[in-house]
């Protein structure tokens, strides 16, 4: 994405189902740590800004700590962590000699040799980069049933209400923010848990007994039902108590995104499919979907199930995570992303007037490839089929047949993105200079004024980084055309869900739906609608409002305007821009339907109100945050 956009977080989880001994002596004692480590590291590319990893340990005498956590933002944070607790693992192996392969020595002396692993990782969507920020959280009490450690990917679009909520239960929240109410609340529940179990038995058995008990009896399901009717986001949340129960809930819509793999030895849970696969050498087909709605709970002794906590809506989850963000070594979404490009075929063709022998095609580095190659075969398919027309069916042809046999589209690198160029230069005239550097061309592969360059993205945002750099870039080889393909339909609406898309004026697609009313007369509409959204403020059921200012002009409409805004100022060539259609992006992807920031069609009540919101923050001039 040559836009810059950051995103939804990751989690990973490890419950370990049998003693730890039976894991030192089949694997040795680094087993989970090992495995954690590699959980985590398949999935960077959901967190850069930072990492932790937390681990408790099971059934650990009084006086003994149970809780181990590691926070890091440091630039490689999971390489970080590791490091460190492995360290202690080998300070302990020099130290503890023949212990170290003892179950209740490593447990009783060495920090992270429990039986259940929790990591996160962190892209930050707002608010500083500070460790404080970081994940998992840490709810403490001297009770060990009552202990919490939380860490998820998810955004809130409701945080004042929760936080009324907690006011409301006589809590006293540090914070005004969704992390804070969302561990509060949850918190709040299983302390309630742990205090009905505590006087059903209190009569009967001594507080250490009804300690035991309690442990044994944690209804996660129930305190998770009373804990997550309130929220309104999307949300993948993993949670674990002190005394060994685990979770991880999902949200209605199944908007972030949730894997589990269980076998006898284990239950784990990952946002990404591969991940699992990498580290523990199963099948896909062996890893399952966490069901909207529901809970993956892990109880002390190390049973499991999903459990219905919310009533499922309809299944909407993030189609950015198939289109962009999540590694595309899974076999499913390699294969969508190769479909979006094939899908754009009769689009390009038209854009070039069908005269592939004049046309180069390349991509924007990284993430673009795979739609690239759908989009080169579809391409070969399409002169197969012309070959067959002259061939079989003798169609005329100018060309000789010896040409059209050996014809093949011509396909070269011509962006490259150099990523460890920095901007130091901090005034905008400057700037604006370096930035068009950051990204480098393949020189002398292109005919001056006769060749027509197709440039694929994975989408288009703000498109600002086309207008300052990569138009700039490809402008200098002199081509006579250049079309730029967004294998994404146009993202006209923030996002509220996990992706850092807010602030609705920086949308190339908003900004040419502005400029289209003005140049037609009808930029009234916009007033009309921040007149509607100020008077739906504190409805609980809204309309989208800002999706009535795109009605009156077609997709293609918005597309020609939109390469009048990104177009450099001194550019020669002509300009063409492309989007995927939203029909298209369905097809390609059809078990992920949640296109929010295409349609404008939000999955939850608190979507409509975010749109609104950002709409009136736009009209008043706001640069902040919609939720």
């Amino acid at each position: 994405m040559s836009d810059q956009i950051l995103h939804e977080c990751g989690i990973a989880m490890i419950r370990l189902r049998k003693p730890l001994s039976y894991y030192i002596e089949k694997y040795g004692p680094l087993y989970a740590m090992n495995k954690m480590y590699i959980l985590m590291e398949k999935q960077h590319n959901r967190g850069q800004d930072g990492a932790g990893v937390a681990n408790i340990k099971i059934d650990v005498e009084s006086g003994h700590r149970y809780i181990s956590r590691y926070r890091s933002i440091k630039a490689q944070p999971v390489a970080h962590l590791f490091k460190k607790i492995g360290k202690k693992f080998k300070k302990a192996q020099k130290e503890g000699k023949d212990k170290f392969k003892n179950e209740r020595w490593l447990k009783e002396n060495v920090a992270f040799s429990g039986e259940i692993w929790l990591g996160h990782l962190r892209y930050g969507t707002h608010g500083q980069n500070s460790i404080e920020n970081v994940h998992p959280f840490l709810r403490q009490n001297n009770w060990r049933s009552r202990n919490l450690v939380m860490a998820g990917n998810f955004n809130m679009t409701n945080v004042d209400e929760l936080f009324d909520l907690l006011v409301d239960l006589g809590q006293h929240p540090k914070e005004k923010v969704d992390t804070v109410t969302v561990m509060e609340k949850i918190g709040h529940f299983l302390d309630e848990e742990v205090q009905g179990l505590f006087e059903k038995y209190k009569d009967k058995f001594s507080n250490r007994e009804i300690s035991d008990i309690i442990e044994n009896e944690l209804d996660i399901p129930r305190m998770l039902r009373r804990a997550c009717k309130d929220f309104d986001g999307g949300y993948t949340m993993a949670g674990m108590t002190g005394s060994g129960s685990s979770f991880v809930v999902r949200d209605p819509n199944g908007i972030r995104p949730a894997y589990f793999y269980a076998n006898d030895e284990v239950v784990v849970v990952a946002s990404e499919k591969p991940a699992i696969k990498t580290a523990f050498n199963v099948d896909y087909n062996q890893i399952e979907e966490i069901k909207p709605g529901h809970a993956l709970v892990i109880d002390k002794s190390g049973e499991y199930g999903q459990y219905s906590i919310v009533k499922s809506g309809d299944k909407k989850s993030c189609s950015f995570e198939r289109i962009y963000f999540s590694r595309g070594n899974d076999p499913d979404i390699y294969k969508e992303r190769k479909q979006l490009g094939r899908l754009l075929v009769p689009q390009v063709l038209r854009a070039i007037n069908f005269d592939i022998k004049n046309t180069v095609f390349s991509y924007i580095p990284n993430t673009a490839e795979t739609a690239f190659y759908g989009l080169m075969a579809g391409i070969e398919d399409y002169l197969i089929n012309k070959q067959k027309d002259i061939i079989i069916d003798q169609k005329p042809s100018v060309d000789s047949l010896e040409d059209i046999l050996s014809f093949r589209p011509r396909v070269e690198k011509l962006v490259l993105k150099d990523v460890k160029l920095r901007t130091f230069i901090t005034d905008d005239e400057h700037r604006d200079e370096m930035v068009a550097h950051v990204y480098d061309t393949t020189y002398e592969v292109i005919r001056k004024g006769i060749d027509t360059l197709v440039v694929i993205d994975d989408s288009i945002v703000r498109g600002t980084t086309l207008e300052k750099s990569i138009l700039k870039m490809l402008d200098r080889l002199e081509p006579k055309k250049i079309v730029v393909v967004s294998s994404a339909p146009q993202i006209r609406f923030p996002d509220c869900y996990g992706i850092d898309m807010s602030k609705m004026g920086e949308f190339v697609a908003f900004r040419a739906m502005i400029s289209l009313l003005k140049d037609h007369g009808k930029d009234y509409l916009l007033g009309e609608a921040y007149e509607k959204s100020i008077r739906a403020r504190g409805h609980q059921s809204q309309l989208n409002y800002v999706k009535q200012l795109y009605e009156p002009f077609t997709d293609d409409e918005i597309s020609a305007k939109i390469s009048e805004i990104v177009r450099p100022a001194d550019m020669k060539a002509d300009l063409e821009v492309i989007f995927q259609t939203v029909d298209n992006l369905h097809k390609a992807i059809p078990h992920h339907t949640g296109d929010w920031y295409f349609t404008g069609n939000y999955p939850t009540p608190g979507g409509m109100k975010v749109v609104n919101r950002s709409y009136v923050n736009y009209m008043e001039g706001k640069l902040v945050r919609a939720y």
